[in-house]
């Protein structure tokens, strides 16, 4: 990190370059996004899952970073600190660089001493720790231009002062983001405005019993969400799960969806889950422990559908079929 490396110490981690359009098409992607795209086919296949929650998780600490940015890196750097060359799992590269993110050691104590490092990390943190890593890096970047969305290649550029390390992190992160959902228009606008919450919390962690940023929680859990969203809205719902499918209005069971719906899980008298309906199978939930905030693209495959509610039909005094 900040090691002045040149393209060929690039092409050291096994990556090859590509095309200037290509490039161009990945910075068009990936600068100003926020944290929360998902998963590409490719990203699951390379990326391991303690690597992906961390890269997640580390990236909703810096509001307008993208995880696919330090799943980017931890690529090009260690190849997610799989690389068996020197200075990944012990000592240091010809730089002095070090660990799966390759921070040379006065940078890491820098970054380190302005930014104290959540639990679940090595005690006292170290660079070769992949949970320090990941968050040191997460904190180096916001502090070099990602905070926003403000300067995402000045960010990778800091990291490593050379403009083809830049290209190839935004060409590997576009690789690593799935195509962006599609959310169908609400037919109501408090619908629209709760999802449109919702869409901005995408990839922020599952908290159990949380509340969202505002309320000085990390993230949500999966009423917690649902409950804010309609609450941006202007629409108060019940806190649990279970005592929002209590409060309806219902959907009548055949009867279509519409984008805002309530989706509920469980049984009528135990609903243990809940996340926002946005059109075809799909919807915005907050999942479980060491999941993001994330798009589920076919709810059904949760199995315990048990019905869905309309919690704007009480601000229309009657209950709108859609269909």
């Amino acid at each position: 990190m900040i090691k002045a490396l040149l393209a060929a110490a690039v092409a050291i981690v096994g990556l090859t370059a590509f095309t200037a359009s290509a490039i161009s098409g990945a910075a068009s992607a990936v600068l100003g996004s926020g944290s929360g795209s998902q998963p590409s086919t490719t990203a699951l296949a390379d990326i391991p899952p303690d690597y992906l929650e961390l890269y997640q998780l580390a990236a909703a600490t810096c509001p307008g970073l993208d995880w696919t940015i330090l799943a980017a890196i931890g690529k090009v750097e260690s190849d997610h600190g799989r690389s068996q060359l020197p200075g990944v799992l012990t000592g240091e590269n010809f730089a002095g660089a070090g660990g799966p993110m390759q921070f040379l050691q006065a940078t890491w104590d820098q970054v380190t001493a302005r930014h104290p490092l959540p639990p679940g990390g090595a005690t006292p943190p170290s660079r070769y720790n992949p949970h320090d890593a990941i968050y040191t890096a997460a904190a180096y970047l916001c502090d070099s231009g990602a905070r926003d969305g403000r300067d995402i290649h000045a960010a990778i550029f800091a990291y490593n002062h050379s403009d083809a390390y830049v290209n190839q992190v935004l060409t590997q992160a576009q690789d690593y983001r799935s195509a962006a959902p599609t959310f169908a228009p609400a037919s109501s606008p408090a619908a629209q405005a709760a999802i449109n919450y919702a869409r901005g919390q995408l990839g922020l962690p599952y908290v159990w019993g949380g509340d969202g940023p505002v309320a000085g929680d990390a993230g949500f859990d999966c009423s917690g969400l649902t409950h804010a969203a309609y609450e941006a809205a202007g629409i108060e719902l019940p806190r649990t799960a279970q005592q929002q499918y209590n409060a309806g209005p219902l959907v009548p069971a055949g009867a279509p969806l519409a984008p805002g719906d309530l989706l509920f899980f469980g049984t009528p008298s135990r609903v243990h889950h809940v996340g926002i309906f946005i059109g075809g199978t799909a919807m915005i939930h907050a999942p479980d422990f060491g999941k993001p905030i994330q798009v589920q693209q076919d709810f059904h495959t949760l199995g315990d559908f048990v019905g869905a509610s309309r919690p704007w039909n009480d601000h229309q005094g009657h209950f709108q079929v859609m269909g």
